[in-house]
């Protein structure tokens, strides 16, 4: 007889049952170990980036993999919205999706539906054949898969922040994740996040989700952003990347004990170290 199985809690009903705002990390490096690095870390959720990052479906779900055993919520980006890839991350077994660069409702209504099976929606049926209901083996999921998915819609630009109270009120959206590298960029101040009409624009979101009665995450490396958006209100906030981390963690310990210059005239002198 087969096991009968049951899956994690979504980042959504995580969110709803916490007392506090969820601590998360990025994982950028496509690497099974450093996913499994993060996870292991005593945050509550891991991006596992396959916009940004070298990641494909396989990538993803030997990640998965490696994060099953640690209690954290699993947050998957594919590179766009489109329907049959956020079936295909769905089907490898991705309950918690992040899309990027939703500047629309209409945008919003899409990939909503392309979360729900008929006849709420567009996902293809392909149960018998997928870990996500790990192979039919996990009771009830066609009826119920959508009580085993969390949809966040990311608000990544002028146009998103302009229209962020109407996609917050989208039914099926369960969660809204501000960037405020690409809102910068989209306002003609990149590189600037933390400039005051950026911040304004994040701070509309955090609003427009907690008016709707809906979470709403942030990116925020630098700490002093990430508690003035804690403080805001933000449920759920990304405070570091693996990436990120490594490298500069590398260059702090390897100045630490190279003094500047490094002894080889002016080519160690015109290093970029420290030029990010």
């Amino acid at each position: 007889m087969p096991i009968r199985l049951s899956l994690p809690p979504t980042l959504t009903e995580r969110l709803r049952e916490s007392d506090r705002p969820l601590i998360g990390l990025w994982a950028c490096a496509g690497s099974p170990i450093t996913a499994e690095i993060m996870a292991s870390s005593g945050c509550d959720w891991v991006l596992l980036d396959a916009e940004h990052s070298p990641n494909g479906l396989e990538s993803v779900l030997a990640q998965l993999y490696a994060m099953s055993a640690y209690p954290v919520a699993p947050l998957v980006r594919p590179p766009v919205g489109d329907t049959v890839i956020i079936k295909q991350f769905l089907d490898l077994g991705a309950q918690n999706l992040l899309i990027p660069m939703v500047d629309t409702v209409a945008q919003a209504e899409e990939v909503v539906r392309a979360v729900h099976y008929p006849v709420n929606g567009v996902r293809g049926v392909g149960s018998a054949l997928a870990r996500s209901a790990r192979w039919n083996r996990v009771d009830g999921y066609l009826q119920r898969a959508a009580e085993t998915i969390s949809l966040t819609v990311q608000i990544e630009s002028a146009t998103a922040a302009e229209n962020v109270e109407a996609i917050a009120a989208v039914d099926g959206v369960d969660a809204l994740f501000v960037g405020p590298s690409d809102m910068a960029a989209s306002m003609g101040r990149i590189g600037q996040q933390s400039h005051p009409e950026v911040v304004a624009n994040v701070l509309r979101a955090i609003e427009a989700g907690r008016a709707a009665g809906k979470p709403v995450g942030v990116n925020a490396f630098v700490p002093a952003d990430a508690e003035r958006y804690i403080e805001a209100g933000a449920s759920f906030v990304a405070v570091g990347a693996d990436v990120a981390m490594l490298a500069r963690q590398s260059e702090a310990l390897v100045d630490r004990f190279i003094p500047e210059g490094g002894g080889d005239g002016d080519a160690a002198s015109a290093s970029p170290r420290g030029s990010y």
